[in-house]
Formats: C-alpha cells, sequence, structure tokens
C-alpha cells in the first residue's frame, strides 16, 4: 500500500499540472506557471526513476538508462527545436539554439556529474563511485561523438552531413546497448512493487508510466523555462546568457532529480550512468536534429551558420567533453574527478570574452593529456573501451 501511495502521489504531482492546462488556468500568474511546471517535473522524475528500475527486470541495464535519457531529456529537445524551427525566419534564433544545446550540455557534466558524486558522499560517505563494466557503451560512443564535433566549429555549420554521422553514432549505441548482457536487478521500494507484477502487466505499467512521465514533462517544460527565463529578464539578464544557463537548467531539471535520486537510493552508478546516457543523446541526437528541423522550416536542405561567439562555445563544449570522457576511461569517478569538473565549469561563467572561451578549451584539452598519460591506467582502460562491445556483440 506504502508503494501504491508513493506512485500515486506522484502521479498527483504531475496530473495537477495536466488539469490546469485542460481548464486554462495555468497562464494566471508567471508564479504559478513556474511552481505547477515545476512540480509536475519533479513528480514525473520519481516515476521516470522507479520505470527504468523496473524496466532492468526485462532489458539490459544499459537500455533502460538509455529510454529513461531520452525520456529525460524531451524538455531540452522541445526548447532547442522550436528555437531550430524559427531560425531560418529570425536568425538571432540560430545562436539561441547553439546556446542552449551547448550551455545544456556543459550543465550537464560541469553541474550533473559532480552533484551524483556529492550526494553519494552526502549518503554514505563514500568519495568515489565505481561504474560496471556496461557503462564502457555509453562512455565509447560519447568519445566517438566528442572527437568528431571538434570538426563542427572547424567547419563554422552544422550540417545535414553532421546529422548523418551524428545519428548514426545514436542508432549504434542504441543498439549495442539493446544487446548488452542482462542481469537481475536489486529493486527496493515502488520499484521493487512494479516488478513484483507478471511479465504482461509489469510491462504495461512500465509503460504507462514512461509515456505518462513524458508527457507531463513536455507540457510542463516550457512554462517552467519561460517562467525562470521571465525572471531574469526582471533582474537584467542578457538574453543569451538567459538562454544558455537558465532555460537549460530548467529542462535539465528531470535528469538531474533522476541521477540523484538514484545516488541517494544506494545506485550511484546507476545515477551516473544516466547522466552520461543522457550526454550521449545530447551530444548525438539532439545536434543531429538541428540542422533536420532547420532545413525542413527553410523549406530547403540548408546548413546551420555558426558566428564566432558560437564557434567557441561549440569548441569549449566538445573539449569539456573530452576531459569528461577521460577522467571516465577507467570506470572511476572520484569526488576530487567532480570537483575539478564543477570548479572549471563554475569558474568559467565569470569569464565570457572570447579569449577566456579559448583559454578554457586549451585548458580541458591539456587536462586531458595529463589525466590519460599523467599516471595510472587510464590511457590503457580508453583504448579497451571497444573490447567491451565487441566481446559483447
Amino acid at each position: 500500500m506504502r508503494n501504491l501511495l508513493y506512485l500515486v502521489g506522484a502521479g498527483l504531482l504531475g496530473l495537477q499540472w495536466l488539469v490546469l492546462r485542460a481548464v486554462g488556468l495555468a497562464h494566471v500568474s508567471p508564479m504559478v506557471e513556474t511552481i505547477g511546471a515545476g512540480v509536475a517535473i519533479f513528480g514525473a522524475a520519481f516515476l521516470l526513476s522507479w520505470a527504468a528500475e523496473a524496466a532492468e527486470k526485462d532489458i539490459p541495464q544499459a537500455l533502460a538508462l538509455a529510454t529513461l535519457a531520452l525520456i529525460a531529456v524531451l524538455p531540452e529537445y522541445a526548447v532547442d527545436m522550436y528555437f531550430a524551427w524559427q531560425a531560418p525566419h529570425h536568425p538571432e534564433y540560430t545562436a539561441f539554439a547553439t546556446a542552449n544545446m551547448t550551455g545544456a550540455n556543459r550543465l550537464l557534466i560541469g553541474l550533473g556529474w559532480a552533484a551524483v558524486a556529492a550526494a553519494w558522499w552526502l549518503r554514505r560517505g563514500e568519495r568515489r563511485i565505481a561504474l560496471e563494466r556496461s557503462h564502457s557503451v555509453e562512455i565509447f560512443f560519447l568519445l566517438l561523438a566528442t572527437i568528431y564535433s571538434f570538426v563542427i566549429p572547424l567547419k563554422g555549420t552544422i550540417s545535414a552531413w553532421d546529422s548523418i554521422v551524428l545519428l548514426g553514432l545514436f542508432v549504434g549505441y542504441v543498439v549495442v546497448a539493446s544487446r548488452a548482457p542482462h542481469e537481475e536487478p536489486e529493486l527496493v521500494g515502488p520499484a521493487e512493487w512494479i516488478a513484483s507484477f507478471g511479465t504482461v502487466p509489469r510491462r504495461v505499467i512500465v509503460l504507462c508510466l514512461f509515456f505518462y512521465a513524458a508527457i507531463a514533462i513536455l507540457l510542463a517544460a516550457e512554462p517552467f523555462a519561460e517562467g525562470l527565463i521571465a525572471t531574469g529578464r526582471i533582474v537584467g539578464i542578457e538574453e543569451f546568457l538567459l538562454v544558455q544557463w537558465l532555460a537549460p537548467l530548467a529542462s535539465e531539471s528531470p535528469e538531474f532529480i533522476i541521477a540523484l535520486l538514484f545516488a541517494w537510493k544506494g545506485r550511484p552508478g546507476a545515477g551516473l550512468g544516466a547522466l552520461i546516457s543522457s550526454k550521449v543523446n545530447q551530444w548525438t541526437l539532439l545536434i543531429g536534429m538541428l540542422p533536420l528541423v532547420y532545413s525542413t522550416s527553410a523549406g530547403h536542405l540548408a546548413a546551420m551558420p555558426l558566428d564566432a561567439r558560437q564557434v567557441e562555445e561549440i569548441l569549449l563544449t566538445a573539449a569539456q567533453s573530452l576531459f569528461a570522457v577521460a577522467v571516465l576511461s577507467d570506470l572511476d569517478f572520484s569526488l576530487r574527478d567532480a570537483g575539478v569538473l564543477a570548479g572549471l565549469f563554475i569558474s568559467q561563467l565569470f569569464f565570457t570574452d572570447p579569449v577566456a572561451r579559448y583559454g578554457y578549451s586549451i585548458a580541458y584539452i591539456v587536462l586531458t593529456v595529463v589525466v590519460l598519460f599523467g599516471g595510472g591506467d587510464r590511457w590503457r582502460a580508453m583504448r579497451e573501451l571497444p573490447r567491451f562491445l565487441f566481446a559483447k556483440g
């Protein structure tokens, strides 16, 4: 009964927003929008975490986390696709699309990964998160996408060719994740209760939870982001920075909440794995979709142009991603690693000129070399990442 109450309670958090939308009361005031939409996202995050855990009863953890990550990142996709759709007719939206995408990706690593390590330390006093070997799938495909991403700032555009490569990597990631070995999960709470049902009822419940949570997140994402942006405008923050940081902070909140819930429940590897999978999603599927949406809106095949600011933002995001992959190459993430990622991310918020951006990019690349070749087994571990894929293939 307690587990059922948890599920119903989380469902009601999303339902209140759906009712507000249905009866037309969601636009009474920005405060009502922000609180109502934020509460809905919070409730949906709980449902997603339980559904993803229960889904591990039937599918490999890697595929369950990939599905979870894809649904959790829907708000980010909705916001960025809107910007890409408007860009052919309003050129300033091209910058917004890039700003939103780069901000979301850097937030995910700079704050998200570090928050999971901090939550695990606060909960159990542990200073390290040991990832399972199966997470080599996410890390390997993130490495491939990151290496390719350095091509984009060199070209100065995001084109259909980028879509082919990045969407191909995403498909490859999903295929490999679906072939990962299945292991019996250790479940507690509502996830354990859901898993106790027979095969057909369990799968129906999991699918319904995924669907309901996805609807709640999609309907709540834009009002939540707009409410936060409206607050930022009141205090006089630059619009580009609002789109780059404040909107992604709202749209990324389901992923952050889910990952922290995993860590707090004693599964920090699953929490970090969910965020790594989200990073793979955003660094392949999200970027790959932008030129397709842009071209569809324009009515012909076209590449999204990048100005100097967007080029430096993408370069910095790619450099951060490369350093993050190097840190995770040995499947070990320490509180010190988290502190370095968070420190570099937070400090760069205070230096927005081009020289500083390129300086941070170089710093990330230099740190990558130090991490890989400065002692330890990380370079050997990175070279062995593909072995897991082929061994299990």
